[in-house]
């Protein structure tokens, strides 16, 4: 209570000086940069007198972060370009840029306002629980009632020190209060709005599909590799083999061991396929849901799974699928990398958003950067959700996918 008090003090008698610099300066490049626009220097002045309003703007963040308990985030996006125009431009371009200019200029009718504020309060105050160290020295025999029998008698001067006690919870709650809405006021004008946030927004969509371009042209290769190096060469073997019984049967030799051989070629061949649809799109997963899908991997898994969720719960395909090989990946990271015996899968749903937990009793220590891991996130990141990892070495590894739907 006592250190939020100082603090809002601090942050409104500041002010004052913080408003005056502020209003000097943004008159100064008005001014200055207003007279140099039509001349060459006129860029260079315009970036250099941005530079000094975000160094003061940053002081203000700084400053208001005394009240609001930290400091406000930086609202400036990178500059680029390789001229001066071009990092004018980009420099004029960002509302950030005027709403600082905005600030230092209405910081000064505020910070002396409120500044001016809380001096007189919290001297009065102060000064009125003290009094009788003070007020013995300035009789004013023609103070009117009550200010007379309080200033200029012992009892009275004593019924101000106490009457000072008893404003000083409220002279307290005034600074905190003065001071917070000066902050918020701050606050509104020099936090990152939302421009920023729409240009960090497409940035981060920007490299989203970019990484899901590339997970998707990695996945047809695999699929490309898998059907070149498994059905199709077995398939070839299986016709070869054929071919070969089909030369000797004319002339009466034996083609029955051939025609087995082509066969078991055939079964493992379409054994592969299966393998590769399954692992394309698995068929339960669109018949049966993700809750049998997951409960078909768990089956197959050498670990002890544990399923839970609601069986009878559906979610939107692209979700399902997503989740499935999240799932099936956790699995197979959790047998074959963290020596793990035991894995329990939630499946868990809100109103927007579905969540798929993976917790396991290995030994940790994955590494979230790893190649398998972050092709799972950028299939998670394609439908804008949030893939986090943690595996401290000894276990255990918590892998939790957030899917909105």
């Amino acid at each position: 209570m006592i250190r939020t008090t100082a603090s809002a003090l601090a942050y409104l008698v500041s002010s004052i000086v913080a408003g005056l610099v502020g209003l000097v300066w943004s008159l100064a490049i008005i001014v200055g940069v207003g007279l140099l626009s039509i001349t060459l220097a006129g860029g260079p002045a315009f970036l250099g007198a941005a530079w000094v309003t975000r160094r003061l703007a940053d002081l203000e963040r700084h400053r208001a972060g005394w009240v609001l308990g930290t400091a406000i985030a930086a609202p400036y996006l990178p500059i680029e370009g390789a001229t001066v125009r071009q990092r004018v431009s980009a420099v004029a371009t960002q509302p950030a840029t005027w709403r600082d200019l905005a600030w230092l200029v209405a910081l000064f009718p505020l910070g002396l306002a409120g500044g001016i504020a809380a001096i007189v309060v919290t001297v009065v105050d102060l000064a009125a629980v003290v009094a009788p160290a003070w007020a013995w020295a300035v009789p004013n025999p023609r103070a009117p009632f009550p200010m007379d029998p309080l200033m200029t008698t012992m009892p009275g001067r004593f019924g101000l020190t106490v009457l000072g006690v008893l404003l000083l919870p409220v002279t307290a709650w005034f600074l905190r209060t003065a001071g917070l809405a000066q902050a918020r006021t701050a606050q509104v004008l020099l936090a990152p709005g939302a421009h920023r946030y729409l240009v960090e927004e497409t940035t981060r969509l920007a490299q989203t599909r970019r990484r899901v371009v590339d997970a998707q042209a990695a996945e047809l290769r695999r699929i490309e590799r898998d059907l070149h190096d498994g059905a199709q060469a077995r398939i070839v073997a299986a016709g070869m083999t054929m071919a070969l019984a089909a030369r000797k049967l004319p002339t009466g030799a034996a083609a029955a061991s051939d025609v087995d051989l082509a066969r078991r070629q055939l079964d493992d061949a379409l054994t592969e396929l299966r393998r590769l649809v399954r692992g394309i799109h698995p068929p339960i997963l669109t018949d049966r849901g993700l809750h049998a899908a997951v409960a078909a991997l768990a089956g197959d898994s050498p670990l002890a799974v544990e399923v839970r969720g609601d069986p009878d719960d559906r979610y939107p395909p692209a979700v399902e699928s997503a989740a499935y090989f999240v799932i099936a990946e956790g699995l197979a990271n959790a047998g074959k990398h963290a020596d793990a015996r035991s894995c329990v899968v939630t499946l868990a749903r809100t109103a927007d958003t579905v969540t798929v937990t993976l917790a396991d009793d290995g030994q940790g220590g994955a590494d979230p950067s790893g190649s398998g891991l972050d092709g799972l996130r950028r299939r998670v990141e394609a439908l804008d959700g949030q893939l986090t990892i943690t595996s401290p070495p000894g276990g255990p590894t918590v892998l939790s996918a957030e899917l909105p739907h």
